[in-house]
């Protein structure tokens, strides 16, 4: 997260907005395996753009949130055990998440706090080429490549990687690619927006409701889920 001295009440606003997406589509989820609602409420052409957006967006706010970390590492490793212990719960309740946005987001926190110097190398005019490039190559790539493996760990490599083998189970599940440069192109913006490159209204503009959600954005995620599963299963029982 942002330093207290640069926290930008927009970035926290789109954040805020991408979790509260998160948190309606689960709502649907929950409703469509709980509640036999129609299919429909949960996967429909609207829905499948709108999930794209928000995870991007909230991906992208991460990136450029690493940008003003000074310790991606630490981070990351919170976001990790976070993670780690939502795939126990979810293991025990039989829906597990083996590798979701949280496990996504721990290890690209981690994998940006061990490379960054790597990546600043690259010039700033064009960084946001390479990564754009190279997330429709890997677009492609996933939907025209089929790489199977039985042979353990090879297996879970590629799910992770982005290419789901038969018997990897997770019910929210974000690979690595493309995902991976989005978060690049978020941290290449997030070095214009610490140089205040950005329109001054960026650094001003006032939201209401959704900063404050963006700001504890960690623990509405973790939270949220529990709470709603618990709420549709007695909404179940009772009808």
């Amino acid at each position: 997260m942002e330093e207290k001295k640069e926290r930008i009440e927009l970035i926290d606003a789109l954040r805020g907005f991408a979790v509260t997406l998160m948190v309606i589509h689960h709502i649907l989820y929950n409703m469509v395996v709980l509640l036999d609602a129609p299919g429909w409420f949960y996967r429909n052409p609207f829905f499948n753009i709108l999930q794209a957006f928000f995870i991007g967006l909230f991906i992208t706010i991460s990136g450029i949130s690493s940008r003003f970390s000074r310790d991606n590492i630490k981070r990351g490793c919170i976001v990790i055990v976070f993670a780690f212990l939502i795939t126990y719960i979810t293991i025990g309740i039989d829906m597990p998440i083996i590798f979701g946005i949280l496990h996504l987001l721990g290890f690209l926190m981690l994998f940006y706090g061990i490379t960054r110097k790597l990546w600043d190398k690259i010039p700033g005019k064009i960084a946001p080429v390479i990564y754009i490039t190279l997330f429709i190559a890997s677009v492609f790539a996933r939907a025209n490549f089929s790489p199977v493996s039985d042979s353990y760990p090879l297996h879970d490599i590629l799910s992770v990687l982005g290419w789901r083998q038969s018997g990897f189970i997770s019910y929210d599940y974000q690979p690595i690619l493309p995902w991976i440069f989005i978060f690049l192109f978020g941290t290449w913006t997030g070095k214009y927006i610490m140089e205040r490159k950005f329109p001054n209204w960026f650094y001003t503009v006032k939201v209401p409701v959704f900063p404050f959600i963006g700001r504890h954005a960690l623990v509405v995620y973790i939270a949220h889920q529990p709470v709603l599963f618990g709420i549709i299963y007695l909404v179940s029982i009772l009808l």
